[in-house]
């Protein structure tokens, strides 16, 4: 190859890895072509972008010195393959995308294409040709070898694909069925997430075990569904079937543990879950655990209010709270909760109401059966005094 030609495509591809808009590009085309991509949550963005940004880099510098794939490039392509296996995007669907994006390569070295000779266009198609067929054979392989891996040691393969829904790492409710079913498992639905963790001031990282100790306490006996657990720092998290949701409370107790049980998030929204109940065991007060009681998602999201960061709008907060309160034919119960929260008091909820004293502290017991919050208790009333207050 003569000076000139290389000094022309180096030229092309030094423009471009500088050029931000041809990795967008690219990025964009995937996310727009491939429907698996294009269900990707942010979260995911920027390692497609990554990728993307280091695959163009790396296949420019091939076609400028008419090099072929290195053994480093290799081991990177395997490794995004087992990824991609662990997360559950099928391969057929990773290929595609960097088809896409060799076509989108090509297009824009084709907008440059007065600066080039014919010859550069041939080396081109050789290099992206063997390229592609190189790393389709180099990832299929390992893909193929990760999945049955994954699938022969089934309790890691479960704690991963609950690491990945955690993590918000899945492209859709359908690519997390089709992984469910390589894996021979359903998972719950509707479900329970419960993050919980020991009581005390110092915690030492989860040790697996312990997570999958209590795992085997709460899970259902004879249940058909998957449930999983993982460690995140100092606390398990554990995916279970929606019933789980009553036993958590008695089961922590008794372990000496406190925990936020989740359960009103779809299967695509286990990230969210996880996010909530995390964020209200960091922030919720002392006086908030009780003893054979979990936190719920209503004390989540009343405490995600409370901290700036409302997770969801205050009308849908408040019927989490008061539950069947909110009904036209529980009005009495409201007027006796309000009357009790303002006058401090049941006889003085009682005068205002002109009530005999009795009759409102059964209304209260009603609304305890009714939302299971005491409103004697201090941190309940405060989460129904809110709800009532944000209430439209």
């Amino acid at each position: 190859m003569t000076s000139q030609p290389v000094a022309a495509r180096e030229h092309v591809r030094q423009e471009m890895v500088a050029d931000p808009r041809v990795v967008a590009a690219i990025v964009s085309a995937v996310h727009e072509q491939v429907p698996v991509y294009a269900a990707l949550d942010d979260s995911r963005l920027p390692e497609v972008r990554a990728i993307a940004a280091w695959g163009l880099e790396r296949l420019l510098h091939l076609w400028v010195t008419d090099g072929a794939l290195e053994p480093s490039d290799l081991r990177r392509f395997r490794g995004i393959a087992a990824a991609r296996a662990a997360d559950g995007r099928p391969v057929q669907a990773v290929l595609r995308a960097y088809r896409v994006a060799a076509t989108v390569l090509t297009d824009e070295i084709a907008a440059r294409a007065p600066r080039l000779a014919a010859a550069d266009a041939f080396a081109l198609a050789r290099m992206l040709l063997t390229a592609l067929d190189t790393l389709s054979e180099e990832m299929t392989t390992a893909y193929a070898a990760t999945d049955e891996d994954l699938a022969a040691d089934r309790d890691r393969a479960l704690r991963l694909l609950l690491d990945d829904l955690i993590a918000g790492r899945h492209a859709s409710v359908g690519a997390l069925s089709d992984r469910s079913a390589r894996l021979g498992v359903q998972l719950p639905d509707p479900y329970c997430l419960l993050v919980a963790e020991p009581v005390g001031a110092e915690r030492p990282d989860m040790a697996l075990d312990a997570a999958a100790g209590l795992l085997e306490a709460l899970a259902g006996p004879g249940e058909e569904v998957a449930s999983t657990a993982t460690v995140r720092g100092s606390r398990a998290v554990l995916l279970l079937p929606g019933a789980a949701a009553a036993r958590a409370g008695a089961v922590l107790g008794a372990r000496s543990w406190r925990g936020c049980a989740i359960t009103g998030e779809s299967l695509d929204r286990v990230a969210v879950a996880h996010r909530l109940a995390a964020d209200a065991l960091d922030t919720a007060p002392a006086h908030a655990h009780r003893p054979g009681r979990v936190l719920t998602d209503a004390d989540a999201h009343v405490l995600a209010l409370l901290g700036g960061h409302p997770a969801a709008a205050p009308d849908q907060v408040a019927r989490l709270v008061l539950g069947p309160l909110t009904e036209p034919g529980q009005r009495h119960l409201m007027e006796a909760l309000t009357a009790y929260i303002d006058a401090g008091s049941a006889n003085a909820a009682a005068r205002v109401l002109h009530l005999h004293a009795q009759s409102l502290r059964y209304r209260l017991r009603r609304i305890h059966a009714l939302t299971s919050r005491d409103p004697r208790d201090p941190w309940q009333r405060l989460t129904l005094d809110i709800a009532r207050t944000i209430r439209p």
